[in-house]
């Protein structure tokens, strides 16, 4: 199952992250996307709409 839609770790490809300039790996909105679910880490590209003061999802990601 690995690099599916909905897998736990889907396959890494280009396009998936960058490197911020502290060093950290930061996941795009289209890892997010092939993930296929909001982790609740309060993500900066977070097509999920996650609030980390709520804990709430505010929206449904757009169509894949």
């Amino acid at each position: 199952m690995s690099g599916e839609f909905g897998s736990r770790n889907p396959k890494m490809e280009e396009g998936d992250f960058y490197w911020s300039e502290e060093g950290y790996r930061v996941f795009t909105e289209q890892y997010h996307l092939k993930r296929g679910y909001c982790c609740k880490s309060g993500c900066r590209h977070c097509p999920y709409g996650f609030d980390k003061n709520t804990g709430e999802v505010r929206k449904t990601p757009k169509d894949k």
